[in-house]
């Protein structure tokens, strides 16, 4: 139990030092890592609190901003999306839980920003403007959660293999 939460805490951290290294924009593990916090961790707790203080780490060194509230409430829904996984992880279902994970970050997020800043009218045209421009950013979101979270989990159930006692809960 012990090996498995240092095992899944390292490499959130992991995760959380590759955001705030330079990267290709909006191409970070910031997805995958709620994914994976929310389906290894027993406790809801822990899936809930880990990600989001990776992330607030990582924002202290980043900067802070305006839609910071929005980004965090989809980590949570991340989060949660993941504990869906907990007894069902196989390629297929990481797969279209990085799918719903990221388009509700960007339908979260993309409105958070039409909300709080004076980029787009606040209008319906000026929301859908939003999520339109938004569009560019969603590509590299969805590649890098399908990769950082074959990543994850596909590292674990490898190092489960070689080290069994990772694998009991």
């Amino acid at each position: 139990m012990k090996t498995k939460l240092i095992a899944v805490l390292a490499m959130i951290a992991l995760c959380a030092l590759y955001r705030v290294l330079p990267h290709p924009f909006n191409f970070t593990p910031v997805a995958a890592m709620g994914l994976f916090a929310g389906a290894m961790f027993d406790s809801k707790r822990m899936a809930l609190v880990v990600p989001l203080l990776a992330m607030l780490i990582g924002d202290l060194f980043i900067g802070l901003h305006e839609t910071m509230l929005f980004v965090y409430v989809s980590m949570a829904i991340t989060a949660g999306i993941g504990m869906l996984l907990r007894h069902k992880r196989s390629i297929g279902t990481v797969a279209l839980a990085g799918v719903a994970s990221s388009l509700q970050f960007f339908f979260v997020t993309n409105t958070g920003m039409w909300a709080v800043t004076n980029f787009y009218p606040h209008t319906w045209e000026g929301l859908v403007q939003c999520w339109i421009m938004g569009l560019p950013f969603l590509q590299n979101d969805l590649a890098s959660t399908w990769l950082f979270s074959a990543l994850l989990f596909g590292g674990f159930a490898l190092l489960s293999r070689r080290f069994p006692a990772l694998a009991q809960n």
